[in-house]
């Protein structure tokens, strides 16, 4: 890989938390490495507020994100893809044709999360910092001279570790 910056296409299904917080902390602190964008196999059509405020707690621009489907980006070409779905709580991935490297980073929907305020916003927290812990280890990497395959291999690493 040696284009920069790499283009990075957050995926999952609904595309209201766990890929609108992706794009945010990637934009954020990819700083020219990296540029990403969101979108989901079968978007809800809202972002989830309980996202927005997340980002708004962090310091990031709530402006500019929306629910959109994967077909708004048919045509663009993506270096890297990350899934985030959950898998492991049944919940289906949705599987993208292009010629992206893959990665999946599976977390639990903090959208499915019920309680108190406090509840919820923990949920949406812990989404949030294991998001960035991920995207801290990616841009850690010597991405502009990985190959493609080391590239893979290390995306799947750091799901799999965090």
């Amino acid at each position: 890989m040696t284009r920069t910056p790499l283009n990075v296409l957050v995926l999952c299904t609904g595309n209201s938390c766990r890929s609108i917080l992706g794009e945010a902390l990637i934009n954020h602190l990819g700083a020219g490495r990296l540029r990403a964008s969101s979108a989901g196999s079968h978007p809800v059509g809202k972002v989830n507020e309980n996202a927005l405020a997340t980002l708004a707690r962090h310091g990031l621009s709530t402006e500019g994100y929306a629910s959109q489907s994967w077909d708004e980006f048919e045509g663009t070409l993506f270096d890297i893809l990350v899934t985030v779905c959950d898998a492991a709580a049944g919940e289906a991935c949705p599987v993208y044709l292009g010629a992206a490297v893959r990665g999946h980073w599976g977390l639990p929907d903090p959208a499915h999360v019920t309680g108190s305020r406090e509840v919820v916003e923990a949920a949406f927290e812990a989404t949030y910092v294991a998001l960035e812990k991920r995207i801290r280890a990616l841009l850690a990497l010597p991405l502009e001279s990985l190959s493609k395959a080391e590239l893979a291999e290390a995306l799947d690493r750091i799901g799999a570790e965090s």
